[in-house]
């Protein structure tokens, strides 16, 4: 799994021209994309992984505007939107190669399970788009903080 995480004030989902899903104030709006190599051997260690490390990522400012505090510690918000072009090869051409991404039937659990170990894991709603569907997002990233975070290289 490959995750894009941004700090941001504030999140909202689209979908048709409505609104599937928002959150006002601090928090994470979190891309994820699955790929053909997260395999059942691995995915459950590698969802763990994940979960811990958003949650306990210290990238929210403290009183000295230094980025020591969690998404726990300031009570923030969340959102996860699953993203297959995470995985695009642009090594030949000019149009992206999707061939690393997992198919949807394989990624839609995975991005199920990992919604509601998070879920778990904060004790919240986390707010979320629907799987395979054409989103807009409204975001303001906050800082800007943006970290990538790779599940196969653990880092």
């Amino acid at each position: 799994m490959k995750a894009v995480i941004q700090r941001v004030i504030g999140a909202k989902l689209r979908i048709d021209s409505h609104i599937h899903s928002q959150f006002d104030g601090v928090g994470l709006l979190v891309l994820l994309g699955v790929s053909v190599f997260d395999t059942e051997e691995n995915i459950d260690k590698d969802i763990e992984w994940l979960v811990n490390k958003l949650v306990k990522l210290r990238i929210f400012r403290d009183e000295n505007q230094q980025m020591n505090r969690s998404l726990l510690d300031v009570n923030g918000s969340i959102m996860v939107v699953s993203q297959f072009t995470l995985f695009a090869s642009t090594k030949r051409g000019n149009r992206p190669s999707f061939t690393n991404s997992a198919r949807s039937e394989i990624a839609m659990p995975i991005y199920e399970k990992f919604i509601k170990k998070l879920e778990h894991k904060i004790q919240q709603k986390v707010a979320t788009g629907i799987f395979g569907a054409d989103m807009q997002l409204d975001f303001v990233n906050d800082g800007p903080v943006t970290v990538v975070i790779d599940t196969l290289h653990k880092e």
